[in-house]
Parts: C-alpha cells; structure tokens; sequence
C-alpha cells in the first residue's frame, strides 16, 4: 500500500483518459492548448498531451500523441480516448472551432505513445451532424466494439431539454461507424443547465449538457457514465445510465437532485467529471480517473478514487482531497 493526494498530476490535464498495456498505465487528455484553441502552440508539436505511470499515482510526462491534421478543421482538440485491437492503438478524439463545427475523428498507430496519424475522414457526417464530441469506444464480451459520444438535440418533447445528450453507435471496423446512431440519454433536470437563453442554431435556448460518456459492464448490465451540468460551474459532476442492452434503452431515473457518482466540495473541489475506468495495480480495484479544479479554478487536474458498487448502482469513494491508500 501507498499514500496519493489528488490531483496526481501537477499540471493542467483535462478530460483524463487511462488504458493499461504490458503493464504500464497510459493516460491521454486535453492540454491547456488543446482545450482553448492556442493554434501558434498547436502548430509546433504534436496534439494531445501523453503521460505513463506504474501505478495509477506517478505520472510523467511521455510526450504527444496526435500528429496534427488539416489545420481547416479547427484549433480546439478535445476529449481523447485510445483503444487497442489486433496490434493497433486507434485515437478516438473531436476538432473544430470552440463551440462550434466540431467533428469525430481516429488516428491510428502502432505504439501507445504513437505518433498517431489521422485516418483520413470523419466518423460521423458534419453536414448532418455538426456538433459531437467525446468519444468513447466501448468492447463487448462478444468482442464487438461501439462507440458512445455526444452531440446536439434541439427538441423538447416528453419533458427532455435541449442541449448536447449522448448516443451510441456500432463500429463496423474501427474507422467505420454503422451510422445507425440511437439515443442513449438525454438531459431532464434543472442540475444539467449549461446556459440559459443560449444562442444556438439561429435561436435561443435554455441549453442542458450531458458529456463525457464511459461505458463499464457489470453483473450483465451496462452502466454509462457521463458528466452533465456546465464545465466550470459547481453543478458540473457525474451521474451515470443504465441498461440491459449495449444500444439501450438506458435510465438515469434517480438522480432528479444531482449528480450520485462525483459531485463538488465547497471550498475544496470544484466542477469533478469526465471520467474514465481502470484497474488497480491489485488487478481487482476499480478507480474513476476525472478531472477537477482547484478552488481558484487555474486548471483542470487529474484525480483518481475508488469507485464502489453498491446496492444503489455506482459510487465514488470521492472527489477526496486528503491522502489516500492505494495499492502498488
């Protein structure tokens, strides 16, 4: 056993990633470049921040992962995530242009560290979908993959809200979507406002958020994990659906007064989400890896806890600010 302190990453490490190949812990995220479209930094290097560890608590820094693709698509790289299949590691990740434009892309490599090269086309059509972000690819026990992400609903009807909502897809290969998209979960409560009277789409909205998918199967459910609310506000935290079926139909009935998995501290940690799921070092101990702010909100940071199975779905066992024990 050892003892970590969140956030186990000094710097600026937004919508955390983890993955474990041969033994060594990889995580990819969103740099402070990437979040706010610094082109002249992008330009310059690689796209996609890169970090090892042993053990879920040291990280260092291993570089980036992403060589840069057609610079008309946009300066704003978000929400990157790897899969591993038959010796190539795809990069699942989103471009444009701030709130707007953004698309679907994968990258290919054949080394966790890459470099990864852009496949060349977009996973979902922009002209149809101009908007989707957060992709998150998902393994079945039969070995077929998915692909769970986020995009933009403008209806209201049967008491959802407009905003970004999440849906899922099949992969037909991993570069290949079978655009046969279906809703996984759309926002319902007042806790998932982004803005109110938001200008969007040639009119004005009472917008809603729900984001970061990540998909875990246990006792022969599928739980799909999101963050919903506004990024930098303290409502921002994660909640999750589930369902008997990888396509759905999920629920998140329950969570009509916040978010039940990660949701702020006062005063300690702000704005908890964007998760993803690994195994300890114990190869039994599950741990959410998100990001939070610090209380003066300077960056986002990568934190890791427990996540606990209960009879009442999933829990965290955080967002902690003390020393924790792990196991190495």
């Amino acid at each position: 056993m050892r003892t970590y302190t969140n956030p186990v990453y000094p710097d600026y490490f937004a919508d955390p990633f983890v993955w474990q190949y041969q033994g060594v812990y990889y995580a990819i995220g969103t740099g402070p470049a990437e979040a706010v479209g610094q082109a002249d930094e992008i330009q310059q290097r690689q796209v996609f921040p890169l970090l090892q560890s042993g053990d879920l608590v040291d990280w260092q820094l291993a570089g980036n992962a992403l060589v840069r693709p057609d610079r008309a698509l946009g300066d704003n790289f978000w929400a990157p995530e790897v899969a591993y299949r038959d010796g190539t590691f795809y990069l699942y990740y989103s471009v444009g242009h701030e709130d707007k434009n953004h698309q679907l892309r994968v990258a290919t490599s054949d080394e966790p560290l890459g470099p990864y090269e852009d496949a060349g086309e977009p996973l979902v059509d922009p002209k149809t979908c101009p908007f989707a972000i957060d992709p998150s690819p998902f393994q079945d026990d039969d070995g077929q993959w998915y692909l769970f992400y986020a995009q933009d609903f403008l209806d209201t009807e049967n008491g959802v809200r407009a905003g970004t909502a999440l849906v899922v897809d099949r992969l037909l290969t991993m570069t290949k979507l079978a655009k046969d998209a279906k809703v996984v979960l759309r926002a319902r409560h007042d806790w998932q406002r982004f803005l109110a009277d938001r200008p969007m789409y040639g009119s004005v909205y009472d917008w809603h958020t729900l984001e970061g998918p990540c998909v875990r199967k246990h006792d022969n459910r599928y739980y799909c994990f999101y963050s919903g609310g506004r990024w930098e506000t303290d409502s921002y935290g994660v909640d999750y659906g589930v369902a008997d079926r990888v396509m759905g139909c999920y629920s998140d009935a329950g969570n009509e007064a916040g978010p039940r998995v990660l949701r702020s501290i006062p005063g300690r940690v702000f704005g908890p989400g964007h998760n993803s799921i690994a195994i300890g070092a114990d190869g039994q101990t599950e741990y959410l890896i998100y990001h939070a702010w610090d209380t003066e909100m300077q960056a986002r940071r990568m934190c890791i806890d427990r996540l606990i199975w209960t009879s009442d779905g999933p829990r965290c066992h955080g967002p902690t600010y003390t020393p924790q024990t792990i196991s190495v």
